[in-house]
C-alpha cells in the first residue's frame, strides 16, 4: 500500500472519531449546565468544553466569552476552526475522495451523506432541542462509519491503518476528558464526593458510554477512584486507555508484520501498554491523575508523530 493510502485512510478515522468525540462534549455539557440552581455549579462548564476539545488558544482568538452559543457554535460548525465538527467531516470526506478505491462502499455511503446532511444542518437556526437531535446525528454517522468498516473491510493494512487512527483518537479523548473533569468542573468550595461532583462524573461516564458498564463492573456507587480505574486500566472498556493501546499494539504489531518493518512506534506502543498494565490505580492517584494524564497525552501524540515518520511518509 502506498504511504499516501495509508495516511489517508489512517486519517479518515481519527476525523470521524473526533466528530462523535465533540458531539459527546456538547452533549454533556448541555447537561451539566442544566443542573438545578441547587447545585452550585461553578458557571466553568463551557470553558471546560473547549478545553477539553485542545482549541483554547483558538477559541479566544474568535470569541470573547465561553458561554453557550459561542461555545457551540465554535466547535460544531466554525469554518475558522481547524477542528470543529464541520471541518472534521469536511477533511474525512476530502480524504476518503483521495482513496476512494481503498474503502468500501458503505464506509463511502456513510461519509458522503453526511456532508450533505451537514449544509442542511448549518442552514437551520437551531434551538436547544434541534441542536440535541444534531448532536445525536454525528454520533450515529460516526457509528455508521465505524460500523461499515468493522463489518466491511478486508482484513489487511488498510483495515489496520484505519483501527489505528481510531485507537490512537480515541485514547487521546479519554485521557482529556478525564483531565478536564478532574480539574476544571468541580468549584473550589464544592465537596468532593457531593451531588454536583457526584453528577458530574456520571455525566462523563454518559459522555464515554461507560456508565452502564461501570455499574456492570463495579456494582457500586459512582467513585472517583473507580471511574478512573475503568477509564484508564480496564482493557473491557472499550474506550479505556489500556484496551486503546492493546489494540494500538496489535495493529502495530500486524503492520510491521505485513512490511518486515518493525521499529519505534512498535517499541512504544508496547512500552506504554506495559506501563499501564503494570500501574496499579492506586499508584496513578498517589502520584496525581492531573500528572498522570499530561505525560499520557504527551506520549499519545509522540506515538502518533512516529506512526507518520514510519510509515505514513
Amino acid at each position: 500500500m502506498l504511504s499516501r493510502t495509508a495516511d489517508s485512510l489512517y486519517w479518515v478515522s481519527r476525523y470521524v472519531e473526533r466528530a462523535e468525540y465533540l458531539a459527546r462534549i456538547l452533549d454533556a455539557t448541555t447537561r451539566l449546565t442544566n443542573l438545578p440552581s441547587a447545585y452550585g455549579g461553578a458557571g466553568t462548564e463551557w470553558q471546560s468544553a473547549v478545553a477539553t476539545a485542545g482549541c483554547e488558544d483558538t477559541f479566544a482568538k474568535a470569541y470573547g466569552e465561553a458561554n453557550e452559543r459561542n461555545v457551540c457554535d465554535f466547535l460544531s460548525f466554525n469554518p475558522d476552526n481547524p477542528t470543529s465538527i464541520r471541518n472534521c467531516f469536511a477533511l474525512a470526506r476530502s480524504n476518503a475522495r483521495a482513496v476512494r478505491t481503498a474503502l468500501t462502499s458503505e464506509m463511502w455511503d456513510a461519509l458522503n451523506g453526511a456532508w450533505l446532511e451537514l449544509q442542511r444542518f448549518e442552514r437551520k437556526r437551531m434551538d436547544r432541542e434541534e441542536f440535541a437531535r444534531f448532536l445525536d446525528w454525528v454520533k450515529n454517522v460516526s457509528l455508521t462509519f465505524d460500523g461499515s468498516a468493522y463489518r466491511t473491510m478486508l482484513r489487511d493494512d488498510g483495515y489496520w491503518f484505519s483501527r489505528l487512527g481510531v485507537n490512537v483518537e480515541r485514547a487521546d479523548n479519554t485521557a482529556r476528558i478525564l483531565d478536564v473533569k478532574y480539574h476544571v468542573l468541580l468549584p473550589e468550595t464544592e465537596k468532593v464526593g457531593g451531588s454536583l461532583d457526584y453528577f458530574q462524573w456520571t455525566t462523563m461516564l454518559r459522555e464515554v458510554s461507560a456508565l452502564t458498564a461501570y455499574h456492570w463492573v463495579y456494582r457500586q456507587a459512582v467513585k472517583p477512584v473507580l471511574i478512573a480505574d475503568l477509564l484508564i486500566l480496564n482493557r473491557r472498556m472499550p474506550r479505556s486507555l489500556a484496551s486503546c493501546y492493546e489494540n494500538i499494539s496489535r495493529f502495530l504489531d500486524q503492520i510491521g508484520d505485513a512490511y518486515n518493518r518493525h521499529g519505534p512506534a512498535q517499541r512504544q506502543a508496547r512500552k506504554t501498554l506495559t506501563n499501564l498494565a503494570n500501574t496499579p490505580i492506586e499508584a496513578v492517584l498517589q502520584r496525581g491523575l492531573h500528572e498522570f494524564i499530561e505525560d499520557f497525552i504527551t506520549e499519545n501524540n509522540r506515538l502518533g508523530h512516529v506512526i507518520v515518520e514510519q510509515y505514513l511518509q
